[in-house]
């Protein structure tokens, strides 16, 4: 089992801590490091290889979804503007990176991706520290969705 199928099952029971909420085309969670605070991710549920697995239905869904989690992150943190990634070298399950970014980054990394910076290092995704995050995050989609 991939690690993007092995995320997706614990939203599904309601045990994996850092789920946000449920959109139509699948699971936002929040990234497991948080360099960039409101950093994120879409998983796809049902989990599919690539968003060429999708009919044209799932893959508006999920990129609307995507734009939607944008959104949400834009309104919440203040951040300046939002870098969206969908890769699936290393995990081969589709997922979407949304990651928010500042204009007080540091110079030398503001401009380039987020790859960029010392993941090793990052602050951990905490439950409590980024609880406030999380529901903030979540009310603004929920809020959007209605």
């Amino acid at each position: 089992m991939g690690l993007i199928e092995e995320r997706v099952r614990l939203a599904r029971s309601a045990a994996n801590d850092r789920v946000v909420c449920r959109l139509a085309s699948g699971w936002v969670v929040l990234g497991d490091v948080q360099f960039l605070e409101g950093y994120s991710l879409l998983l796809p549920d049902p989990v599919v290889p690539s968003l060429n697995h999708l009919r044209d239905e799932g893959r508006s869904a999920f990129l609307g979804d995507m734009a939607r989690l944008g959104d949400a992150i834009l309104a919440v943190t203040g951040a300046e503007r939002v870098n969206y990634e969908i890769l699936g070298n290393t995990e081969p399950e589709l997922h979407a990176h949304v990651f928010p970014r500042y204009a007080s980054e540091p110079e030398d990394l503001r401009l380039l991706p987020a790859w960029f910076y010392e993941w090793d290092a990052a602050p951990p995704f905490d439950p409590i520290a980024h609880a406030g995050l999380r529901d903030a995050l979540r009310g603004a989609l929920l809020a959007a969705r209605e």
